[in-house]
């Protein structure tokens, strides 16, 4: 007997977290409760669906704003994904929750959601399965390197030619800076490069130095700064955890870029986390920006589920504006898209 419930504080994750004999690992810096409530902090408001049972146990963490529920996320998240217990019996537990956001809205929508770990096709399943009309779509590409026991050394004979000349030229005009605690001047430095570079607007900086703090304290912080003539020229700010390096954020300065400062740091990060941390994967977050693939070997899909509850009127509503939207977007290459469900 399932027991499904919708709560308006993050809160309750905490408490499922730390209950007798739970289950529940978070896989890194975006699964945690505490990265949710950070979220909730910039004035989203939280909507967190569970359904319990003798075997199971799952929660999706949603928000709600105009009728319309999506994912708890912000720019700043590579994933989300739906907490589960007991694999492979959480089925009619994600159903369940589905089932019941019928009555909280007409439209939800999930991204950007992993499939190597099966969460977007449970996810799309279980929607269909209450009834929603389900559309999968892919909306970002994850680029990632699989370590595979390599050194630093191996990995960096693999890279493209221009780029191994470029650290060979370039390093010695450098000098080099690698926190793993949280330094205030550091993260100042970072802020400055960052304000000074091509980089849009920090949408939430208040919250990103409040993540950066909490992972120096848990040792898991990689701040790293490149300095020309004692000026800071180049930042970027990585984190590791259960042996896999997140690549947050990265910057330099335009007008600095003969120094090709950036590339000199991100070598010095990757032989870190690959010779002294012992990754065994590396994640450079979402996007599809060219330069990555000097970097990175594999790409990952993040997908993107709609679900409309056609029994609603207002759902006939939004499936005309998709319908509306995809024939303008005909006349460009467009992402497969899998309808599911009815």
């Amino acid at each position: 007997m399932l027991e499904t419930r919708y709560h308006d504080s993050v809160n309750v994750l905490q408490e499922m977290f730390a209950s007798p004999g739970a289950s529940w690992s978070p896989t890194g810096p975006f699964d945690r409760p505490e990265w949710f409530a950070r979220l909730t902090e910039t004035g989203l408001h939280p909507l967190v669906a569970t359904s319990q049972g003798n075997a199971t146990t799952a929660a999706v963490v949603l928000t709600q704003n105009a009728g319309r529920i999506t994912a708890l996320t912000n720019w700043y998240s590579f994933t989300w994904r739906p907490f589960l217990t007991h694999d492979g019996a959480h089925t009619d537990a994600l159903t369940a929750i589905a089932q019941g956001l019928r009555t909280k809205g007409h439209r939800v929508t999930l991204s950007p959601v992993p499939d190597e770990d099966g969460s977007a096709t449970r996810l799309a399943a279980a929607f269909a399965d209450a009834g929603w009309r389900v559309e999968v779509s892919q909306c970002d590409t994850n680029h990632v390197l699989n370590i595979a026991g390599r050194a630093f050394s191996d990995y960096w004979a693999a890279r493209p030619g221009p780029l191994r000349t470029t650290l060979k030229r370039k390093a010695s005009r450098l000098s080099l800076e690698i926190f793993d605690r949280f330094d205030p001047q550091a993260w100042r430095e970072y802020e400055r490069i960052y304000a000074a570079s091509w980089k849009p607007s920090e949408g939430e900086p208040a919250l990103l130095r409040d993540f950066a703090q909490a992972e120096g304290k848990a040792g898991r912080l990689r701040l790293g700064i490149a300095r020309h003539n004692g000026e800071p020229v180049a930042a970027q700010f990585w984190t590791v955890e259960n042996a896999v390096a997140y690549i947050h954020k990265l910057a330099h300065l335009e007008e600095c870029a003969s120094l090709s400062a950036g590339t000199v740091l991100s070598a010095a990060l990757f032989k870190r986390v690959i010779d002294q941390d012992r990754v065994d994967l590396i994640d450079f977050g979402t996007g599809d920006e060219p330069y990555k693939r000097d970097w990175m070997e594999a790409t990952r899909p993040r997908f993107q589920i709609d679900c409309l509850d056609m029994k609603q009127p207002r759902a006939w509503v939004d499936l005309a504006r998709l319908a509306l939207r995809r024939s303008r977007e005909a006349r460009v290459p467009a992402l497969a898209r899998l309808p599911l469900g009815g």
